[in-house]
């Protein structure tokens, strides 16, 4: 008997049990207050879900560092029918995971892809306009964006249109970390362990996102998906034909940072960043 064939077994059960569970409508955990003075950090979600998914380095900066992280609604998505119960849908999903929350525009920006910025640039600049305001308001210490090369349209908009704003603001100093959904990074620099809570909350919050995971139950690939993520980590981040370390779930990123108009490195290697480590250690200071 191959013995491997119970543990698959248990996988596709635990994902047939998985589609039974509730979907949102959970209790909201405590979550820490952070300080008056506490670090920010601002996601820039092209969609509402993609907070949740992302998240295994903000849940740890906001947990084991502090931080005050805000999630920042890019887009409500495109169709416009569901723009204001998806909004509602994220507003559920922030509370739950203890984000806070910024709406940039009633129904969402639109048009974020390059074809956008191409047919329609007076509504593209608006849409800088919009980011950029919020960058000079909020003056965080920490961006998480998507790479330019994450394959959907509105997730690479995005990631045009917060490098975009951040040269329109000019003076911001802060650490950029780039993120990956679908499609993966060539050159993450940075790969991030999240424990057995952490991907639960990730999976409950993004299960607020009702309407979407109705159609596609994503939320239940993310553990799958984070698995996944230490077996590439592990070399692309620690080295080619490295030891992989004792991970059972990560996230990749690319941190650098934003400094005099562009990016520039802050890694000299790979960072594995374990979970008793504190992530705070990744984000030193910037000039104001």
């Amino acid at each position: 008997m191959n013995p491997y064939e119970s543990l698959v077994s248990d996988y596709q059960r635990l994902l047939a049990q998985g589609k039974t569970t509730p979907m949102g409508g959970l209790p909201t955990p405590s979550h820490p207050v952070p300080a008056a003075d506490a670090p920010k950090a601002l996601i820039f979600s092209p969609h509402p879900d993609d907070e949740c998914i992302i998240a295994g380095l903000p849940l740890r900066l906001l947990r084991q560092a502090g931080t005050r992280v805000i999630n920042v609604a890019v887009t409500q998505g495109s169709r416009k029918d569901r723009q204001a119960e998806r909004f509602e849908e994220l507003r559920n999903a922030c509370t739950f995971m203890g984000y806070g929350l910024i709406q940039t525009h009633p129904n969402g920006l639109e048009g974020v892809s390059r074809k956008g910025r191409d047919q329609d640039p007076a509504r593209w600049a608006e849409s800088v306009r919009v980011i950029a305001d919020i960058l000079r308001t909020e003056a965080p210490q920490i961006l998480f964006f998507p790479h330019d090369r994450d394959w959907n349209s509105t997730h690479i908009g995005t990631h045009d249109l917060v490098v975009e704003a951040l040269k329109a603001v000019g003076t911001l100093e802060c650490h950029t970390v780039e993120t990956e959904y679908w499609g993966q990074m060539t050159d993450p620099n940075l790969m991030v362990e999240s424990s057995a809570t952490d991907v639960a909350d990730m999976v409950a919050g993004t299960s607020f996102h009702v309407g979407e995971v109705q159609r596609n139950p994503f939320h239940l690939f993310l553990p799958a998906w984070m698995q996944d993520n230490v077996r590439r980590g592990s070399e692309l981040v620690g080295g080619q034909g490295e030891a992989a370390p004792d991970f059972s779930f990560a996230t990749l990123y690319r941190l650098r940072r934003w400094s005099n108009g562009r990016f520039e490195p802050v890694l000299d290697k790979g960072r594995q960043i374990a979970c008793p480590e504190n992530p705070k250690t990744l984000f030193p200071p910037t000039a104001a």
